[in-house]
């Protein structure tokens, strides 16, 4: 604040404002300056009057003097549990000036996710990703700044934003360097907390420079306000006082002085006693007194006005004050006189929502306040059925419904319900929970009230699993929830266990439902989702004998419906993962197909069974060097969560098997950048859950196999890669990826007691598929010199376990990829086509001893295994997290390992370099 008296051409509210608008001129000529220059976001804070409105009116005189395009809008108190409020305001006008078919090129993909949250498309009928919707809204501004640049937007009052508006507004502040547009953000400290204060901490966080704190009025600039409303010849006293009623607040001056001006009082020290009679009127009990000497029809205009709170229609409010029209007309221009009511400036684009607005949110406020509690929760009931009424929609009228006493009124409740699912259509969870967490206060009749507990819990799922169980439980202990309802709900809140960690549970809660169930499709279904959850559960297995029953079950499946398919799929994944036949493994898995695609119903999108089946499928034929079509379901589900606007979970894991097919393929550098955007979608979600574990492991494993130590290091720090391990199975196994990390990072004791570890829980499960499991090789390796013995019983205990990894060599599979710049995980860097000599000595069990070595075989040379009776055949090596193709194919020859690696020559083992580096090149374990 370096001048008292504003600029020519500002407001009287911005009297000691020359910094903020200062830097709001710099903002503005940094946008102005090119198409690609950088977005800009600034944040004002101050307490209520203090001029932040005046600021952004400032801001947009300023920005159109520049030939900006200025969209505006604005939070309302009693409006915080509209979704999308204020985005709405703020980007449908631009929006529905356009044909819909302009609309829609300019949105693109993003028009059917994020249309009907801006209210300019129908919703669909399914439940739309709230991190979709996001997205697109996110996505929506960065195409309409291209096309109407210099675009700047302002945002008043963002502390009464709806949370679904300040999830957005954080997410665009955090991405504003990719838009050329100018973000200016007005709020009051405090105000909030919990979610929506964090939202508006990570938009404070993204601003240019610190958020300008705005304080009040000095004594000089208070006088010199006061002389210029009222005159020069204002006496010193006057002034003075003016400053010490006002606290030097802007608003409460400027309205003060207005006051002084229509009562004619003289600006001297003998009438400035009467000032603080005048200043109590202009808010609270004072305003309130005003208005009702305007008559109790301009006052039940008023509070209709307030009840409203936007779209604000003279006559709209004659219908809910039950005004005749020409009397509401005359008390619209006594409020307008008032300085109460006023009709919306042009240039904000608002004007087709209604004919007036409060001057001032705290007019509004105050007016809101003090109409009487029962006629409050009376008019809101009206407002709802005059919104219904006038085509709204269920959606519009809910925050009036949410006002209204409980009535045992089953209409509301059917409203209220209604108004869930367009909330959810368009991606408003918590919007929808707040409406059947009001009808079950109505509370619902007995035959609907399970009804109501299943559509919330459906509402909270993404959001609280645990209370999703909860409501879940209580739902299925009342009657009336039977059929296919009672068991989508039985798997819905097996999903929350699952997402809750309570996976005992889930399986415990499935199996008793189906065994109460006749033998039929829906007990079927319980079944398979019974032996799904016990399939990826980490710990000891629930059923010692689940292996043969699901085998025996599958026998009598021939794919005739969903059910047969998922156990299928369940038995071809459970064989898997014992090292099972791998052409029975894809047998099983391409049974449970429909002409080679997924079967309707069994969509990535479709929630009836859920993406953990489909991952089960596409991993099976991962595993099996099937990678085509493992790297096809991949590649679909990638598709289908993007164009449904599915951001969050689903997205983050089909990101990380995406990139999992590349580590299989050999092609690292692709699948370290799926892994590292599957990592960054995660942590949107969520840290410790089993989608985390995912996209961490395999990110990990990607970038040994790269020879990046460090940075595999570094990422298993910054992110939690450690125990506690999940409850679920995470592929490739954790505890192998993390022991070998330890070894490469030197730590050899941690690592082998980790290796050590993984052995103990796959022996647990029966999990005996090197490949996915990959501890022994490992162990092995770390154990040559302190024990060689049990190393070279691992060796050869690897050599005979016949691995699928390294099948598709024989089918033309391909090699490893290493790019310029990877290292070896073990070694020192070396040129890309230099290899190392053509002979190794490869240590195996013989006749004479554990330790002697049959025969010397010159490099390359991989004898074909004979596969084992009832064993999956695998050709190659065993070991390694992505064995098939990530490491299988032509390898690059490892160098001898440096001790940090913790491998050496086995002294007593006559082999020329480290076990690492002889079985690697033998095609045994990796390196």
């Amino acid at each position: 604040m370096t001048e008292v008296r504003p600029t020519a051409a500002a407001s009287a509210s911005l009297w000691e404002r020359d910094e903020e608008v200062a830097a709001v001129a710099r903002a503005v000529d940094s946008l102005c300056a090119d198409r690609s220059s950088s977005g800009g976001l600034l944040v004002f804070r101050g307490e209520a009057g203090l001029g932040k409105t005046a600021l952004l009116a400032e801001t947009r005189r300023i920005a159109e003097a520049h030939g900006c395009q200025v969209w505006s809008a604005r939070g309302g108190e009693t409006l915080r549990s509209v979704p999308f409020n204020v985005v709405r305001q703020l980007l449908q006008p631009a929006l529905l000036s356009m044909l819909p078919e302009e609309a829609r090129e300019y949105l693109g993909d993003w028009y059917d996710i994020a249309g009907p949250a801006l209210g300019i498309a129908d919703p669909g009928d399914r439940q739309a990703d709230p991190q979709g919707v996001c997205d697109g809204l996110v996505a929506a501004v960065r195409r309409l700044s291209r096309r109407d640049w210099p675009l700047v937007l302002l945002i008043d009052d963002a502390h009464w934003a709806d949370q679904e508006t300040l999830h957005w507004l954080a997410a665009l502040a955090e991405r504003r360097d990719e838009m050329s547009v100018l973000v200016v953000v007005t709020r009051r400290p405090g105000e909030v907390s919990g979610t929506s204060a964090r939202l508006l901490d990570t938009v404070a966080a993204a601003a240019d420079g610190p958020a300008t704190t705005l304080s009040a009025l000095t004594p000089d600039a208070t006088a010199g306000l006061t002389r210029a409303t009222l005159g020069e010849h204002a006496d010193a006293a006057f002034c003075r006082e003016v400053w010490a009623v006002t606290a030097g607040n802007p608003y409460d001056t400027v309205e003060l002085l207005a006051k002084v001006q229509d009562s004619e009082l003289e600006p001297v020290e003998a009438r400035a006693g009467e000032l603080r009679e005048l200043n109590r009127s202009a808010r609270g009990g004072g305003l309130v007194a005003r208005l009702e000497e305007l008559g109790i029809d301009a006052t039940r205009f008023a509070w209709a006005a307030a009840i409203l709170g936007t779209g604000i229609s003279i006559d709209l409010v004659a219908k809910l004050a039950t005004l005749k029209p020409d009397v509401a007309r005359r008390c619209a221009e006594l409020l307008r006189t008032a300085r109460i009511l006023t009709a919306p400036d042009p240039a904000t684009g608002r004007t087709a929502e209604g004919d007036l607005e409060f001057v001032h949110p705290l007019i509004a406020t105050a007016v809101y306040n003090s109409i009487p509690d029962a006629l409050c929760t009376a008019m809101h009931g009206i407002a709802a059925r005059i919104v219904a009424d006038e085509g709204h929609g269920a959606a519009a009228a809910a925050r009036h419904l949410l006002e209204v006493h409980p009535d045992d009124d089953e209409e509301l409740v059917g409203q209220l319900r209604e108004a869930a699912r367009e909330h959810l259509a368009v991606g408003a969870p918590d919007a929808a929970r707040r409406c059947l967490e009001r009808a079950l206060k109505e509370p619902p009749r007995p035959e609907t009230h399970p009804h109501v507990l299943y559509e919330l819990a459906e509402a909270t799922f993404l959001t609280a699993p645990a209370r999703t169980i909860s409501q879940l439980r209580a739902a299925l202990g009342m009657p009336g929830l039977d059929g296919d309802k009672r068991v989508d709900a039985v798997f819905r809140l097996s999903q929350a266990l699952l997402h809750n960690d309570q996976l005992e549970e889930a399986v415990r809660t499935v199996e008793a439902e189906a065994a109460r169930l006749q033998p039929g499709p829906a007990r079927m279904r319980l079944q398979a989702v019974h032996f799904m959850w016990e399939g990826i559960h980490a710990g000891e297995a629930t059923s010692p004998d689940r292996s043969r029953r699901l085998a025996d079950l599958a026998r009598t499946c021939t794919g005739r419906d969903n059910s047969e398919r998922a156990l299928l799929i369940l038995r071809g994944f459970d064989a898997l993962m014992h090292g099972e036949n791998a052409e029975e493994v894809v047998e099983l898995c391409d049974r449970a197909l429909v002409n080679g695609r997924l079967a309707p119903g069994l969509g990535w999108t479709d929630t009836e069974w859920g993406i953990e089946l489909l991952l089960m499928l596409a991993n099976a034929y991962a595993f099996t060097d099937r990678l085509d079509r493992a790297e096809t379901l991949y590649n679909e589900a990638l598709r289908a969560y993007e164009t449904a606007g599915w951001s969050g979970g689903h997205l983050a894991l089909a990101h990380a098997y995406v990139g999992l097919g590349h580590r299989r393929r050999g092609r690292l550098k692709e699948a370290e950048e799926s892994l590292r955007e599957s990592l960054r979608l995660a942590e949107r979600v969520g840290r410790r859950l089993p989608l985390y574990w995912s996209a961490t492991c395999n990110l990990v494993d990607t970038l040994l196999a790269r020879g990046h130590v460090e940075e595999a290091w570094e990422v298993a720090e910054r992110y939690g890669f450690a125990p506690p391990y999940p409850s679920t199975i995470v592929l490739p196994d954790p505890r192998s990826v993390r022991g070998r990390l330890l070894l490469a990072v030197g730590r050899t004791k941690d690592g082998v007691n980790e290796l050590e570890a993984a052995e103990k829980a796959a022996a647990a499960r029966g999990h005996h598929n090197p490949v996915l499991v990959p501890w022994a090789g490992d162990l092995a390796r770390a154990l040559a010199t302190e024990d060689p013995a049990r190393a070279a019983r691992l060796a050869v205990d690897v050599r005979r376990r016949p691995s699928v990894s390294d099948g598709h060599r024989h089918r033309g599979g391909p090699a490893l990829r290493r790019r310029p710049g990877d290292r070896p995980a073990c070694g020192p860097p070396r040129r890309p086509g230099r290899h190392l000599p053509g002979v190794l000595a490869l240590p195996v069990r013989a006749r004479g001893g554990p330790h002697r070595v049959r025969h010397r075989r010159p490099l390359g040379h991989r004898p074909r295994p004979r596969p084992r009776p009832g064993g999956l055949l695998r050709r190659g090596r065993a070991g390694g997290t992505g064995a098939g193709g990530a490491e299988g194919g032509r390898r690059s020859r490892v160098a001898q390992a440096p001790s940090n690696c913790s491998v050496t020559a086995a002294s007593r083992l006559p082999t020329r370099g480290s076990y690492a580096a002889s079985w690697a090149r033998a095609g045994l374990v990796p390196s």
